[in-house]
């Protein structure tokens, strides 16, 4: 859609348009709501000034490029937003050459844009393509920002920033000055005369150029742009960023700049939907819902993993005192939010700072506290080194309570929480279990907080496929648990979520009942009993929410091949292909990958 020929009132209509479309497809299909509307004007100026199929647009984590998405193609394709085999809830450059680079994770896109930079500079494409950041206030959190920055502020790229506060302000506006300087410092005239000045200055000696400096400074202290402009970046702002006028003006003003600038802008959250307007953490993500109660569609009766987690923490943090816990950013999603409350002084929000999370809690746990690390499986990544280099090398017994393990449903390839057991497995010091139901959650629980050393419990979005315990029985380290035997030569192993879709599977076999058994521990494995059922079992079959890249299988392929048993079992995982998964809801997603228990029925007997 080319806007660039509108006037200022085109414009305000058509963002307009645009949030209507939005609120229109996420209330049917879920979606990240209240970023996405907050930076409805900020997208269309961007459309207005540069060109998304030239320039390099570059949307951090990209959960608020839904304005883009529609401005770039795809107005029509909106309604399969987040729907299997539809739009991606993100950027994706192989649904649009408008997609500069796939996102989902925060704080990597000023990194992006100084990569974009290099590559223009090297290319002789300076003046002709331009790299535009859009940032928000969350993402500034996170350390890899400022490595970015960093290097931009030293090597000056040409390069447009545009840093979007739409919660908390890096720093608090005064007034009418602030807005007199932003307006000031964003004008061509400004720019103009700022140029002039330093090179008159230059003329006059070490006497002027310190009065200069004096004055510099003087008025960086009453403007929120002197991180900035000490790291070598032109700030301007703050901004306001529902004002597509002033936008559209300072844009232009930094796209001739020829250097890289640092535009602050403030939006409201969840603008134009007055229920959703302001710091409200449930809009951030939505299901579906009524869009004029702003109620959700339905809402699933069964307890969530994350929730059974919430209680049995709370619990065991009210009798024991040295238990202590941090999030990134996610305290309402990993249920840590009503451990905040009630104990502010153990329980942190960091941001997004998984680095920062991981490493912190070292030093409680060596300092004799109980830290729990509760962290996405996908946001764990992050943190891959400082697990390995600051908590399993000096053995210290940290918590790692990984929440969303194994298909997400529609966030899609960037947050499938795969890849935890494999990564995770192949470090020292390191144990791996898996509750499988409520009962077994609480058990996992109980002996996570008496394990002296680090390790790790996984758990799923929603709620177990198990609704019923299978066993009762306290969890021992590398300890499994045999449900039942089996009536032929199968054996079913399931690992966390895997035994309840293992228990469903059998369900559908028409054959000879296999028998069942709870692996609890993929690190370290029980091998007494793995021993015990090889005699028995001939025929293994693998079920566990993971990779099978490095995954529970291939744990249980390596223990065979050591022991000498290879020859003696036929080993079939049902894990995650060597593939990244696509978005969707988590049943078509499943069926497309010929995991649903009745395609594993047939796989199994076919």
């Amino acid at each position: 859609m080319d806007i660039k020929s509108y006037t200022i009132e085109e414009l305000n209509a058509l963002s307009q348009k645009i949030r209507d479309r939005i609120l229109e497809v996420v209330s049917t299909n879920g979606g990240h709501l209240s970023s996405t509307l907050g930076a409805t004007e900020i997208i269309v100026a961007m459309h207005a000034v540069f060109d998304a199929t030239q320039d390099p647009f570059i949307f951090d984590v990209s959960h608020q490029a839904y304005a883009h998405k529609l401005l770039s193609g795809r107005w029509e394709a909106f309604t399969t937003l987040r729907r299997f085999e539809g739009l991606s809830g993100y950027t994706k450059p192989s649904e649009s050459p408008s997609d500069y680079f796939v996102a989902g994770h925060s704080s990597t896109s000023i990194s992006l844009g100084v990569g974009a930079a290099k590559a223009i500079a090297l290319k002789g494409e300076q003046g002709h393509r331009l790299p535009v950041v859009l940032i928000g206030d969350g993402s500034m959190s996170a350390g890899m920002v400022y490595e970015a920055l960093n290097e931009l502020g030293d090597r000056k790229y040409p390069m447009v920033i545009i840093l979007n506060d739409n919660e908390m302000s890096i720093a608090k506006p005064i007034g009418a000055i602030s807005r007199i300087l932003s307006s000031a410092m964003a004008s061509p005239f400004y720019q103009r005369f700022k140029k002039r000045t330093e090179a008159f200055v230059d003329n006059f000696g070490e006497g002027a150029r310190y009065l200069a400096k004096r004055l510099e400074e003087s008025l960086k202290l009453i403007t929120p742009g002197i991180l900035f402009e000490e790291m070598g970046i032109e700030y301007i702002g703050p901004v306001d960023g529902h004002d597509l006028k002033s936008l559209i003006d300072i844009l232009t003003t930094a796209k001739g700049m020829g250097k890289p600038v640092l535009i602050h802008v403030q939006t409201l959250k969840g603008k134009g939907y007055e229920i959703a307007e302001g710091k409200h953490e449930k809009w951030h993500g939505v299901a579906p819902f009524d869009l004029k109660s702003g109620m959700a569609n339905s809402k699933s009766s069964l307890k969530s993993a994350t929730q059974i987690y919430s209680e049995s923490l709370m619990h065991h943090a009210s009798i024991n005192p040295k238990i202590v816990g941090v999030t990134a950013a996610m305290p309402s999603g990993t249920g840590l939010s009503a451990l905040m409350d009630k104990y502010p002084d153990r329980f942190w929000d960091v941001a997004i700072a998984e680095q920062h999370a991981v490493t912190s809690m070292a030093a409680l746990a060596k300092e004799g506290f109980k830290p729990f690390c509760t962290i996405y499986s996908t946001f764990l990544q992050r943190g891959f080194d400082q697990v390995i280099h600051d908590v399993c090398l000096m053995n210290l017994p940290v918590v790692f309570a990984i929440d969303r393990a194994g298909i997400v449903g529609e966030d899609g390839e960037t947050h499938q929480g795969a890849f935890d057991v494999s990564f995770l497995r192949l470090i020292p010091n390191m144990t791996l279990c898996a509750p499988c139901d409520e009962v077994s959650f609480h058990a996992a629980m109980a002996f996570v907080v008496e394990h002296d050393a680090p390790c790790a419990i996984r758990y799923p979005r929603g709620a177990f496929m198990l609704e019923e315990p299978l066993s009762l029985a306290p969890f021992v380290l590398g300890r499994s648990q045999l449900i039942h035997e089996g009536e032929g030569e199968k054996l079913f192993i399931g690992y966390g979520n895997g035994v309840g879709r293992a228990v469903q599977t059998m369900t559908h076999l028409t054959g000879e009942k296999p028998a069942l058994l709870d692996l609890r521990f993929v690190k370290p494995l029980d091998t007494v009993m793995l021993t015990h059922l090889a005699k028995r079992y001939t025929q293994w079959y693998v079920f566990s929410d993971s990779s099978a890249q490095g995954g529970v299988g291939s744990a249980l392929l390596e223990w065979l091949n050591g022991a000498g048993l290879l020859q003696r079992i036929t080993l079939k995982t049902f894990e995650y292909d060597d593939e990244f998964i696509t978005h969707g809801n988590t049943t078509l997603v499943e069926a497309s990958l010929g995991l649903l228990p009745t395609q594993l029925a047939q796989r199994i007997e076919g």
